[in-house]
């Protein structure tokens, strides 16, 4: 039997309990996986509360990696042992469970299971950011808000390896230690003078803007990118960015927004992955603290994220880390 979590209402993290079910067999154009972790995300904890579509009952989570242990028909490409990866398919919070194949990226060797379920969403989402809605050349200057987050710790990092200048944006100053770690200058949201300190740096402001705040955030992104300047809002932690689009419109500002499914899809899953995994083993992002959580500790993991007192990026294990 497989062990779950399952939410029958929305709400509170506490709605999350743990269940057991028989996963069955896969049906065509499934496979049927064992999983060794699975990731944790700030959208799960959307989908809780209900900010986030979901029908209920419903098992959350839409990360993780494993092996393949069945095959259903008309499965092509994928093998019982096959390890394998998925970034963006509903029901993750399981040890085992059936997926469609078209969800499944297979892991080279070199990459192990655990790192796969810590980074694959994330960096391909950092991917989006970095390569379709904002391609991001060596030399430009580039602000990450919410830099000390998971997606936000991994982007700041990729884009330095990019050659670009990286300014990083935390929301308290005790995760300022850890923003600085993955940019070149680190500033506190709470600081008066922040808008300032980003202009001493970037006097006709930055190139692009990557927020992962939101409404809260959005005046600064404003007031910090150049004329002509791109603001690509991807995260909502605070609710939905405010466009002011009559100051957009006068200075020329972009706003880019995206769904990673749009653009992470059959026609670029094989080379986000690549790049992505080819950053894992040059240790881009080997300084990131991960938390480890029991499955039946979900409930623990969400409270942790809503308070943000998580120090890395957080991993529900139904077993034993292996790697």
């Amino acid at each position: 039997m497989a062990q779950v979590i399952r939410m029958h209402e929305i709400g509170a993290p506490d709605v999350l309990r743990v269940e057991h079910e028989d996963v069955g067999l896969p049906g065509p154009g499934q496979v049927r996986m064992t999983q060794d972790a699975i990731g944790v995300n700030f959208v799960d904890t959307m989908e809780r509360t209900g900010r986030f579509p979901v029908t209920l009952p419903a098992i959350p989570g839409f990360e993780g990696a494993g092996t393949v242990t069945h095959i259903g028909e008309h499965v092509n490409g994928f093998a019982p042992g096959d390890r394998v990866a998925y970034f963006f398919a509903a029901g993750g919070y399981a040890s085992e469970r059936l997926i469609s194949a078209d969800a499944l990226v297979k892991l080279p060797p070199d990459i192990c299971t655990f790192h796969a379920a810590t980074f694959l969403a994330k960096g391909l989402t950092a991917w989006m950011a970095l390569r379709a809605l904002h391609p991001l050349r060596a030399g430009e200057t580039a602000l990450v808000i919410g830099a000390s987050g998971a997606v936000g710790s991994v982007l700041s990092r990729w884009a330095k390896s990019l050659g670009a200048t990286v300014l990083g944006v935390a929301g308290s100053r005790e995760k300022l230690a850890k923003v600085r770690a993955g940019a070149h200058h680190a500033f506190h949201s709470g600081d008066p003078a922040i808008a300032q300190k980003i202009r001493a740096v970037a006097p006709d402001g930055v190139d692009v803007v990557f927020d992962f705040v939101g409404a809260v955030t959005s005046a600064l992104a404003l007031q910090s990118v150049r004329d002509g300047g791109d603001i690509v809002a991807i995260g909502a932690a605070s609710g939905d960015a405010l466009d002011q689009p009559a100051e957009v419109a006068r200075r020329d500002v972009r706003i880019m927004r995206g769904g990673t499914p749009q653009f992470v899809n059959a026609g670029t899953i094989d080379a986000s992955s690549a790049e992505l995994f080819s950053l894992m083993r040059a240790g881009t992002f080997s300084d990131l603290d991960v938390v480890h959580f029991e499955l039946a500790d979900a409930v623990a993991a969400h409270r942790a994220i809503e308070a943000r007192s998580l120090s890395g990026i957080a991993l529900l294990v139904p077993g034993v880390v292996s790697c």
